[in-house]
C-alpha cells in the first residue's frame, strides 16, 4: 500500500477528488460535503476493511451526497463535495493532525492506515485533501470578486447510535466562533418545525478538531452553519428530498432574519 511519489496515488480509473454540483448556482449559499463520498484509491485496496465497515458511518456521512444534490437543486446553490472516504483522509480535519488518517474509528481498526510514513500521508493530502480545499477557496474567491454573497453551509450526518448510546436529535446545528448569527437564526428556524428534536452544538460541539468551517468561513467573516442530520432520516432518496425541503425553508428564514 505504500505510495512513493505524490503524483501517483490516484490512477486513471480513480474518481477526481472533488465533485461540484450546480457550479453556476446563483444562491448565496455555498454547500459543502466533507464526508459525502466513500471512494478509496485503487492502490489502497479496501484499507484492509470488509464491506460491512466501508458501508458504515466511519467511512462516509450516509445520505449527505443525495441531500446535498437535492438541496443544491432546490436552492439553486453550488455544492462542493469530497469523493473519497474519510478513512482515506478526513477533509474536516487539519491534515497535520493524527486523526486526519485514523487508525481506529468507532471500534474498527483500519489496517491500511497503520504506521503510515510521512510520504504516504503526504500523498493522500496532496491528492485528495488539498484539491478539495483549493476548490472551496477558489469558489469563495470567485464569488467575492463578482460581488456575490456567500453563506457557508457544511452538510454532515451522524450515526443514530454511538458507543452504545442512542442519540435523540433529528438534526443539530454546530457553531462556535466567527460570524455565528446566521447559525443561531438557523437553529431557531429549525426549532420552530413541529416534531423536530434540534440540537444546539449536538451531537458534536464545534471545536478545534473542525477544519473546513474555521478554515474558510472564519477568516473571511462569512455567515455559516454546520448542519448534522441523523443518518437514518436521510438514508433514502425520499428522506433526502424531505430534508432538502425542511432545510430549504429554514435556510431561507435564517438568511432573511425571520
Amino acid at each position: 500500500m505504500a505510495v512513493d511519489r505524490l503524483s501517483n496515488l490516484l490512477g486513471p480509473d480513480d474518481p477526481a477528488p472533488v465533485r461540484c454540483t450546480n457550479a453556476l448556482g446563483r444562491a448565496p449559499f455555498l454547500l459543502t460535503g466533507d464526508h459525502a463520498g466513500r471512494a478509496i484509491p485503487g492502490q489502497l485496496g479496501t484499507l484492509g476493511l470488509e464491506e460491512c465497515d466501508l458501508a458504515r458511518h466511519i467511512a462516509i456521512d450516509i445520505g449527505v451526497a443525495g441531500l446535498g444534490e437535492a438541496l443544491s437543486e432546490r436552492l439553486d446553490a453550488v455544492f462542493v463535495s469530497q469523493a473519497y472516504s474519510r478513512l482515506v483522509i478526513d477533509c474536516n480535519r487539519d491534515p497535520a493532525s493524527a486523526d486526519a488518517i485514523p487508525e481506529i474509528s468507532d471500534g474498527s481498526r483500519v489496517p491500511g492506515n497503520l504506521a503510515l510514513g510521512a510520504a504516504d500521508r503526504e500523498a493522500r493530502i496532496h491528492a485528495i485533501h488539498a484539491p478539495y480545499h483549493r476548490r472551496i477557496a477558489a469558489e469563495i474567491a470567485a464569488r467575492t470578486a463578482r460581488g456575490q454573497d456567500t453563506v457557508f453551509v457544511a452538510l454532515h450526518s451522524f450515526t443514530p447510535v454511538m458507543g452504545g448510546v442512542r442519540r435523540r436529535w433529528d438534526v443539530g446545528v454546530l457553531h462556535e466562533g466567527g460570524a455565528e448569527a446566521f447559525a443561531l437564526r438557523l437553529l431557531a428556524a429549525l426549532a420552530r418545525e413541529p416534531g423536530l428534536t434540534v440540537g444546539d452544538n449536538q451531537p458534536y460541539h464545534m471545536d478545534e478538531t473542525d477544519h473546513s468551517v474555521p478554515r474558510h468561513a472564519f477568516p473571511a467573516g462569512l455567515p455559516y452553519a454546520e448542519i448534522e442530520v441523523r443518518q437514518d432520516l436521510i438514508a433514502t432518496p425520499e428522506g433526502q428530498r424531505h430534508w432538502a425541503e425542511l432545510l430549504f425553508a429554514a435556510l431561507d428564514h435564517a438568511r432573511n432574519g425571520v
